[in-house]
Formats: structure tokens, sequence, C-alpha cells
């Protein structure tokens, strides 16, 4: 299967992503994760009026393989959480960058967030060695 980068989010090296659409953030984990990850079984996320701290977890995802915590690309307070990827968490791979998102996320400082995240074709290089296409 090839795996998708899409060139309008950022990257952490431990594989989530954040989309940016003013000061909401939309939190995923790439495809490229949840292919390791194999079979997803159980995800817990925070409660909408949480706030999430950059580079700290925010919750967890259970795979039949292995549980793996997940890391805030950016500092904010939840405005949304995907109740149905909770509900059903193995339709995460269906479609990771759309209907597979995790959290929503109002920013505290839109300004700088983003600067320690990965481009697209960063985090490609990164997970694929540096294979060219």
């Amino acid at each position: 299967m090839a795996l998708e980068y899409p060139e309008d989010l950022r990257y952490l090296d431990s594989h989530e992503y954040v989309r940016l659409d003013g000061e909401i953030a939309t939190i995923g984990i790439s495809a490229f994760a949840l292919d390791e990850l194999g079979d997803i079984v159980f995800l817990e996320l925070p409660d909408v009026g949480d706030t999430v701290e950059k580079g700290e977890t925010f919750g967890s995802i259970e795979s039949v393989k292995a549980v793996e915590d997940l890391y805030a690309p950016i500092s904010g307070t939840v405005t949304d959480r995907n109740e149905e990827a909770i509900e059903s968490p193995e339709r995460l791979s269906e479609d990771p960058y759309g209907e597979g998102w995790l959290l929503k996320v109002r920013l505290d400082n839109p300004d700088d967030e983003l600067d320690e995240t990965l481009t697209a074709e960063e985090y490609r290089a990164q997970v694929e060695g540096d294979e060219e296409d």
C-alpha cells in the first residue's frame, strides 16, 4: 500500500500530524504509524475543554501489537474530539487525514507552535529512509 503524506500537514517524529486552519489545529496520527500499529482496538483522548501541551502526551492508541502514547504537536485547548474514532478506532486507518482525525485544538500561540515540526518531505524521508521514487 502506498502511504500518503499530505503536503498541507506538519508532522512530529512521533507520527502525529497537525493541520492549521486559523487558530484551530486538527491533530491526527499518520498513515505510516497506523500501518505500523496494525489493527487499532482502543483510543484514549482528552475531553473537550482540556488543555494539551506541546510535546506532552495527550492520550494513547492501542493496537493488537502495542500501546503507544500520543504527543501534542501544539499547545492549546481541546475544542472537539472525534467521538466516532473513539467508538470505532479500527476506522482510523481508513481515512487518517480526513475522517480519522483525533482532536481539534484552539492554539495558545499560533505564531511559533509549528517551529519544531517536520514538512511532509522531511517526515517521509525520516520514516522511509532516503529512498527516492
